[in-house]
């Protein structure tokens, strides 16, 4: 995942973009978790998480700019 600087940088449409794919990432691991009971790194699923709260921080930032 690339930090807050990198990311605001970035254009809205390519954080939401970002932010779609992140949450489709996390919704395979969640559930290959679900079907076997087990992830080889569960520490990834906290790590996307988090991923997906700094881009939807940044946009929510970069809009509340636009509007004024």
């Amino acid at each position: 995942m690339l930090k807050a600087q990198e990311l605001r940088d970035q254009s809205v449409e390519e954080l939401e973009a970002s932010y779609l794919d992140c949450q489709k990432e996390l919704f395979h691991m969640i559930n290959e978790m679900k079907q076997t009971k087990k992830i080889e790194k569960p520490h990834l699923i906290r790590e996307k998480k988090r991923g997906i709260a700094r881009l939807l921080t940044i946009i929510k930032e970069k809009k509340e700019k636009a509007r004024g």
